[in-house]
């Protein structure tokens, strides 16, 4: 993955900080949000997949955010902690091209997945009857193939499009990770066309799903405003109260950071607020739908029962 016309051999991650003294403070806070994500994540996995009665669409769609949310933290974080500790944090061309393709892939397959996911609940509220019909196990393993194959595509188009990027001299990555902006500061030739590609390729990613998901909550409150039952109207807003905000935790911080001019958001702050939707976002999700969805806590606690009763 080493471009043929660019000098740089290697990158330096210059990190969060180069401030000494905050360095092991940081690195134990995010030593502890990786292990939240970890155990969340894989906690969600096991026991959607130790329960029958969790074997749905709904939780299938989970299980596959929880797979990318675990992929996805553990593509950044483990790098990311070792600029806390090593004095240069070093990464190869290739290695950087292919975290980046790995970062790529699994944000555009979580956008994906959550279009997908709130379509299933459209089909769930507003057509009840057919939902079985309707969310067949042909018709959610396609969604499932279609979350991915857009996944490839977006990092594949990414990965290319840098990779196509002189880097003369100046190897010294302004980020904590081998991200889409940082790489393109360090470019010593135009990068107009390729910020263009981003802005294109960016925009469709986030504004399919973000279009997808409009609609069908636009459709699903429709169907809702004409319940006549108050039980059956929470019930339905129950359902997707924890997807909801899932949805405006990952779309709002991901448009903020991309779908801009790189000059409106300095790089310094810019890796900040990155944090947010690269570490913060795969640790909450679980602990959102765990929290908020009855189902899971009763799988949670029979779960619990049969492992104290063993």
């Amino acid at each position: 993955m080493t471009a043929k016309n660019s000098s740089v051999i290697e990158f330096i991650l210059a990190g969060l900080t180069d401030q000494p003294g905050l360095r092991m403070p940081l690195f134990f806070l995010f030593l502890g949000f990786y292990m939240v994500t970890v155990v969340g994540n894989l906690g969600l996995i096991s026991l959607i997949g130790l329960n029958s009665h969790l074997h749905t669409p709904m939780y299938f769609f989970l299980f596959n955010l929880s797979v990318i949310d675990f992929c996805y933290s553990s593509t950044i974080i483990p790098k990311m902690l070792m600029n806390f500790i090593s004095r240069k944090n070093i990464i190869s061309h290739s290695g950087c091209m292919t975290q980046l393709f790995f970062f790529c892939f699994f944000v555009v397959s979580e956008s994906f997945i959550l279009s997908a996911m709130a379509y299933d609940r459209y089909v769930a509220i507003c057509n009840p009857l057919m939902y079985t019909v309707t969310m067949s196990p042909q018709v959610y393993l396609l969604l499932l193939l279609g979350v991915y194959v857009m996944g490839f595509s977006g990092a594949m188009a990414h990965t290319g499009n840098l990779m196509n990027l002189t880097f003369c001299a100046d190897n010294l990555i302004n980020h904590f990770m081998c991200d889409i902006l940082p790489l393109l500061e360090l470019s010593c030739n135009s990068t107009f066309i390729n910020e263009l590609v981003i802005f294109i390729v960016v925009a469709f990613d986030i504004g399919v799903p973000i279009v997808t998901i409009f609609i069908s909550y636009a459709l699903i409150l429709s169907s809702i405003l004409r319940m006549h039952s108050t039980e059956g109207r929470s019930k339905a807003f129950s359902t997707c109260s924890s997807h909801l905000i899932v949805v405006c935790l990952f779309f709002g911080s991901g448009a903020f950071m991309y779908l801009k001019p790189p000059s409106i958001l300095p790089l310094d702050q810019g890796k900040v607020s990155s944090l947010f939707y690269m570490i913060v976002v795969p640790m909450l999700n679980p602990l959102i739908y765990s929290l908020r969805n009855k189902d899971v806590k009763v799988a949670l606690r029979k779960t619990l029962g049969k492992r104290i009763l063993s």
